[in-house]
């Protein structure tokens, strides 16, 4: 076995060798042919790398300013007082950086991760590891960063934390731009990937509505391993790029499944288009497998360093990077083998998906794990495998993050002409992968080294991948709309690279058989007249829509939550409970950090119990019902919104209460009618009425009879409740006030 793994390191490094010794001669011949000396080369090429390194971190520098000053512009951030800018946290983003501020406020570091890793003072009656069950691994690095940098007296916290993931973001851009740049060799590519990526931000990025989401603090690595990746693909690199590549790959991958709970399903995706493009012999075998040590070194250190989290055990990733090591040998011998072993190929990747598949089920069953049972239910319904009247899956099938794409999606795409040109690229790169697959099949070897004349874009590794990736990517955001974050960025990639190119216009008229024009000296003129036409286009058209983003004030003031909030931490027993809303309860916890009976976060079986059983308010049972409900979880005080209670939604069936009905059996449908069934009244109604019996569980503290208020979604008249239920203890009538959040 360890001779076995000698001659491997050996023909790898013979074959680096090699390479770094013929690509100087290649280099050399060309040069000699052109009548240039080897030092002008140097000259113009390190003069090539600077100025497109400039051109990358540049960018990545000005998209990070331009989210800083959108965001100020947005929500008056430095002119608002502490309390007023946490509310602009909503929702789980709520959640994330208030366990970041309880770090700060810990006595040490080692306290703080203490006191979250055994936390017990955010949801009632229950213990939970914040850290492994929410991904807190951004907040510790970035509360460690502002304490170990001195920045307590220079920065507050708040800016520092999302100065990270604006920097993060600009990493991110960077990250594209330097990946077209490698695909297509210059890095007019990469500026007309940003420019794409910036005016499709809407489709592109989630960072104007949650800025601490975990997608945020990931992704920017993943794109980073992208550009690894892609450069460590491809063909006759040599041993120092080769290296770099591979150390960036791994130190990237590691560090994207640590920042994101669900990183582990974006890498089989990528592990899937690795085994794709390794099955057909359109990569370095060698490579493809090293990438694959890679995944299984990150899962085991993720596994430890995650408090042994069971569900890297059960990931589909491990199942197939094992089947695949496994099955090493006999891909090999495959390749080696006869016009009728290759054909042999389709049925190899068929075995290998299904022994992955049969691994996958089997570790389920034997390996105790937490992980979201709710996800698999949800794919069942959502293919229309099964059909429930639970609340939590019609809830979740009924948001818009997990609907088919609209049309506007397709629409704006268009209007920006990405669509067009991806649809252009992409067949063109598709035909001619097609064409090589056939020719491996039929046995001719790939050439060693593929140059312009010969228009074969589809022979080089890292193009491959990249259409492979995009293919499955894009089936996944044609299914969610919430997967276009994931698959929008790359589409900014492939179609930049592809107009930029002039190996990609070469395959074009290779297969138009072009004589008029020398079709060389027409591809390169393409490769720079298309792509400055699409820059100066958009140019034209939505520079001025983004300087008016930037200029227009837009206003964000919401003194009555602030009245709330602050009373809340004056006047609120310290042992209090809230019950109410998961979004709103975020945002209190947030803002005052009293203890709530549940979260916005739908990763745990347990909490979306609670969810649904607290969203109970706003259904057809009786007040004994309400009442044990909120018993059973210590909670002392209730908030009932009427913007969900008198929700108005575009979709009748997906309104909260409707969704209680359907669950608890209140509503019968016959002949496509609805009728109600249930001998109670609307609970978040009826307790108005101030009658018994709903007077002997619960009081009114507060009622708020506002008019529209800033910010809401629903811009109707709101009438909001506080009410503390009635137990045992003296009960604490305060004047309170709610005015109720977004939704």
């Amino acid at each position: 076995m360890s001779s076995g793994a000698a001659d491997l390191r050996q023909r790898k490094n013979q074959n680096c060798t090699e390479s770094d010794k013929m690509a100087p001669e290649e280099r050399n011949k060309e040069n000699s042919k052109l009548g240039r000396s080897p030092k002008y080369i140097l000259i113009q090429r390190f003069a090539k790398l600077f100025f497109g390194c400039v051109a990358a971190v540049a960018s990545g520098m000005m998209y990070a300013v331009y989210l800083s000053t959108y965001h100020e512009r947005k929500f008056w951030f430095s002119s608002r007082q502490e309390l007023e800018r946490e509310i602009t946290f909503q929702g789980d983003s709520a959640i994330y950086y208030s366990f970041y501020k309880e770090l700060l406020k810990a006595p040490s570091f080692e306290r703080g991760v203490y006191e979250l890793t055994h936390n017990n003072k955010t949801i009632s009656l229950k213990t939970i590891n914040a850290v492994q069950q929410m991904t807190l691994y951004p907040e510790l690095i970035a509360s460690v960063l502002y304490q170990a940098s001195g920045s307590q007296e220079v920065i507050e916290p708040v800016y520092f934390y999302i100065g990270i993931v604006f920097g993060l973001q600009g990493i991110y851009v960077t990250a594209l731009f330097v990946t077209s740049w490698v695909m297509s060799g210059t890095w007019l590519a990469g500026m007309l990937t940003v420019a794409w990526f910036i005016i499709n931000r809407t489709d592109t990025t989630r960072i104007d509505y949650s800025i601490p989401s975990r997608e945020n603090w990931a992704l920017p690595y993943f794109a980073c391993q992208v550009a690894a990746l892609t450069g460590y693909l491809k063909k006759n690199l040599n041993c120092s790029a080769e290296k770099f590549c591979y150390l960036l790959v791994s130190a990237s991958t590691y560090t994207f499944m640590m920042m994101w709970e669900y990183s582990h399903y974006l890498l089989f995706v990528q592990a899937v288009s690795l085994f794709l493009l390794d099955s057909f012999a359109l990569a370095q075998t060698e490579k493809v497998h090293e990438v694959y040590k890679i995944y299984l070194f990150s899962l085991f250190l993720g596994y430890l360093l995650q408090f042994e989290n069971s569900a890297l055990l059960v990931s589909p990733l491990l199942s197939l990077i094992a089947v695949l090591m496994l099955s090493k040998c006999l891909q090999m011998n495959m390749k080696k083998g006869t016009f009728m072993s290759r054909l042999l190929k389709i049925m190899y990747v068929y075995l290998v998906l299904t022994i992955a598949v049969t691994l996958n089920f089997l570790l389920k069953m034997f390996v105790p794990h937490k992980e979201n049972e709710h996800l698999l239910k949800f794919i069942e319904v959502k293919l229309g495998l099964n059909r429930t009247k639970n609340f939590t899956m019609n809830w979740l099938l009924c948001q818009e993050s997990l609907q088919t794409p609209s049309q506007d999606f397709f629409l704006r795409l268009t209007q920006s002409s990405l669509l067009p040109f991806y649809i252009f690229v992409f067949i063109i790169c598709l035909f001619s992968v097609t064409q090589v697959i056939f020719r491996r099949i039929c046995g001719e070897p790939l050439k060693e080294t593929v140059n312009l004349e010969d228009g074969r874009i589809g022979e080089r590794p890292e193009i491959v991948y990249h259409v492979i990736h995009t293919i499955l990517l894009g089936c996944l955001a044609m299914c969610l709309e919430g997967m276009k974050y994931l698959w929008t960025p790359y589409v900014c990639t492939l179609a930049a690279f592809g107009v930029c190119s002039p190996e990609l216009w070469m395959t074009l008229f290779k297969w138009l058989r072009l004589k008029a024009v020398h079709p060389i000296l027409l591809a390169l003129t393409l490769s720079m007249a298309v792509p400055t036409i699409i820059g100066f286009s958009l140019w034209k058209e939505f520079f001025p829509r983004i300087m008016t983003e930037l200029s227009e004030l837009q206003e964000f003031y919401d003194p009555d939550t602030v009245e709330l909030m602050t009373w809340i931490k004056r006047q609120a027993p310290v042992a209090a409970v809230f019950a109410g809303s998961p979004q709103l309860m975020g945002v209190i916890k947030l803002c005052t950090g009293w203890m709530v009976s549940s979260l916005p976060l739908y990763n745990d079986d347990d909490l979306l119990k609670r969810n649904e059983n607290i969203y109970q308010i706003y259904s057809k049972r009786s007040a004994e019902d309400i009442y044990k409900i909120l018993t059973s979880y210590k909670a002392n005080f209730l908030i009932i919104e009427d913007s969900i209670c008198n929700e108005v939604g575009p979709v009748r069936g997906c309104r909260v209460k409707d969704l209680l009905d359907i669950a608890n059996g209140h509503v019968v449908c016959e002949e496509g009618d609805s009728y109600a069934s249930s001998k109670y009244g609307r609970f978040c109604h009826e307790i108005k009425m101030n009658y018994s019996p709903y007077v002997n569980y619960f009081t009114r503290v507060y009622w708020n009879s506002s008019g529209p208020n800033r910010g809401v979604v629903y811009g109707k008249s709101n009438n909001s409740y506080i009410i503390r239920h009635m137990s045992l203890d003296k009960m604490l009538n305060y004047p309170f006030y709610l005015k109720p959040m977004f939704r």
